[in-house]
């Protein structure tokens, strides 16, 4: 099977490229990254030198740049890490989100279309469902209801992707995950942000008053779930990826300063950003069920081990922090 993978340098892109190059060492991938702030070459060294593996820097949202790559080869599959994903720039600068994650997964469905590639699949976020109580979880079946341009941008592109399933008969899935965490996550997310600053004695900026409520999923977790959607996920189907383990944002960083013995002290708790959603929970009975994907980390040996991989792995998050990996693909 030969799979373009975009957003590939990416968190969980390049977590999944891991995933896929050690089972399935069979495989061709064509990793397509525009390198952002956010993709990091560096993440995939391990696999540079593979056959199977084949970068390619482009944007998604340019069609001249992208279909060299789909003409050049026969492609089997599409999935679509590709997105701005950081909620507080899509409030500062809403547009460069609809830029890459509406236009540019409308063109990648075009392209897919156009070369007859078998599969796409649209890798989303539970954040299109807007915000539950107390109680309650999201299902498939959920109606849409984002708070912020980042989540209406995921949005947008979820529903062009549902279209062209419906208007041209593509065989397409989504998945909506939860928070996830694990290595390789750019530090300006919750959990490498408190590990790097509570590693260098700076204030741990919690928002509003830390009651949030996510849903933590390992990645490892995630990318078992979409390698099974990839290979037996029905047409047109939605699959929520949820690790059930709700946690308040306050509960992760207290936990992340008792691993690495700092006082409680450099918890700062900051102005709540605008229209922060309460709470998320996913419910993944679908995707179980149909598909038989269980997660294999629960909260406390994924977080345990997320703390390990950051503290062994001090010159990558250095590196990022730098921005000392910037200057191209080795």
């Amino acid at each position: 099977m030969k799979i373009i993978v975009t957003g590939g340098a990416g968190f969980i892109g390049s977590n999944f490229i891991h995933y896929m190059m050690k089972k399935h060492p069979e495989y061709a991938i064509v990793n397509v990254d525009a390198l952002t702030y956010a993709g990091n070459p560096h993440n995939l060294r391990a696999v540079e030198k593979l056959d199977g593996y084949r970068f390619v820097q482009a944007d998604i949202a340019d069609r001249k740049a992208l279909e060299p790559v789909f003409a050049a080869e026969s492609i089997d599959a599409v999935i679509n890490f590709a997105a701005e994903s950081h909620v507080d720039r899509s409030i500062v600068q809403p547009d460069i989100f609809v830029r890459t994650n509406v236009l540019g997964t409308q063109t990648l469905l075009d392209l897919t279309k156009q070369y007859g590639v078998g599969k796409f699949v649209q890798v989303s976020t539970d954040e299109v469902y807007g915000t539950l109580g107390a109680a309650g979880l999201f299902t498939e079946a959920t109606p849409l209801a984002p708070n912020s341009p980042y989540s209406a941008s995921k949005a947008g592109a979820d529903l062009l992707v549902r279209a062209y399933y419906e208007t041209y008969g593509m065989n397409v899935n989504i998945t909506r995950c939860s928070n996830n965490y694990g290595p390789y996550q750019f530090p300006e997310k919750l959990i490498p942000l408190m590990i790097q600053n509570a590693l260098d004695d700076k204030p741990l900026p919690v928002y509003g008053d830390g009651l949030h409520v996510r849903d933590w999923l390992y990645v490892e977790d995630h990318c078992r779930a979409i390698d099974l959607v990839l290979h037996q996920g029905a047409p047109g189907e939605i699959y929520n990826v949820g690790g059930m383990n709700e946690r308040t944002n306050i509960e992760v960083v207290r936990r992340i300063v008792a691993e690495l013995g700092k006082p409680e002290s450099l918890i700062t708790y900051v102005q709540d950003r605008l229209g922060h959603d309460r709470r998320y929970a996913i419910d993944a009975s679908k995707i179980q069920r149909e598909l038989g994907w269980i997660p294999m980390y629960d909260y406390e040996s994924g977080i345990k081990s997320t703390i390990e991989w950051y503290l062994n792995h001090a010159k990558w998050l250095e590196n990022v922090r730098t921005g000392a990996y910037r200057g191209g693909h080795s």
